[in-house]
């Protein structure tokens, strides 16, 4: 499943297709929605948010369309008129006069006003983005160190959306490479260095995959990322030249140093 990094491009690509502009044509698959469709005519779509796998696409109206990929769901940016040709089962169609957005295969997709948004269940539950600039190392340690964490195995603790949103197993591994730690560490147990190692690695890992936007060399479920030790089991560690291994923590591949990840 694409991680943080990933959903945000996405998002990015199309914001760059229809923000901004009227909208001409509006259609959903899903009966509950078809009233919005009238409604959402002319208004344009003011942001595309992010919140960790999830989309929030937000109207001049002050409805949000939410959705939620999930495993199989994926956006699509065509030429307004034209109909790729997919296998995959159309669910949202938001057209303006040059470009239309569309939304395949995913079937959890809801439309708010700003109260239900605020209650909606996924939201609450997920921690703050990783891509969210707004979002400190401060405001980070300060979750990490927090009762609710601090006594968590880092294997476990990275891939919960409950903790930091966005996070995902290529990026467990190489925050985890970055730190410089093993997988069975908890916060509660670190020194002051490796504490700031991992905060540090915690925003900055997935934030230099955004920026990289594809120009890397390595790619993993459109991951734009040279990775340290993701997929490079049997090879040297360039920190350490130790071998990399490969192992399963939290029904996960994961991989690791074990010359230089302490």
């Amino acid at each position: 499943m694409p991680e943080g990094p990933e959903i945000r491009r996405a998002a990015d690509r199309l914001e760059e297709a229809i923000i901004g502009k009227p909208l001409t044509e509006v259609w959903f698959a899903f009966p509950q929605l078809k009233t919005y469709e009238n409604a959402l005519i002319g208004e344009t779509v003011t942001a595309i948010e992010t919140r960790g796998k999830a989309l929030l696409t937000h109207f001049s109206n002050g409805l949000t369309l939410y959705s939620h990929n999930q495993l199989y769901g994926v956006w699509r940016v065509v030429k307004t008129g034209s109909d790729p040709k997919t296998q995959r089962i159309l669910r949202v169609r938001l057209g303006c006069a040059d470009q239309t957005i569309l939304l395949y295969s995913a079937s959890d997709i809801e439309m708010h006003n700003s109260d239900t948004l605020a209650a909606h269940p996924f939201l609450q539950r997920i921690g703050p983005d990783v891509l969210e600039m707004t979002l400190t190392e401060e405001e980070v340690r300060e979750r990490l160190l927090s009762p609710r964490f601090r006594r968590r195995q880092f294997s476990g603790l990275l891939l919960d959306q409950a903790f930091l949103a966005g996070l995902g197993n290529y990026l467990r591994v190489e925050i985890l490479w970055e730190a410089a730690l093993a997988p069975q560490h908890r916060a509660q147990d670190l020194t002051e260095p490796q504490l700031q190692r991992l905060v540090q690695a915690l925003l900055a890992i997935p934030r230099h995959s955004y920026r990289m936007r594809g120009t890397m060399k390595s790619a993993h479920h459109g991951a734009a990322f040279s990775f340290k030790v993701f997929h490079r089991a049997g090879q040297p560690c360039e920190r350490c030249g130790g071998i990399i291994e490969k192992s399963t923590l939290s029904s996960r591949p994961f991989y690791w140093c074990p010359g230089c990840q302490r």
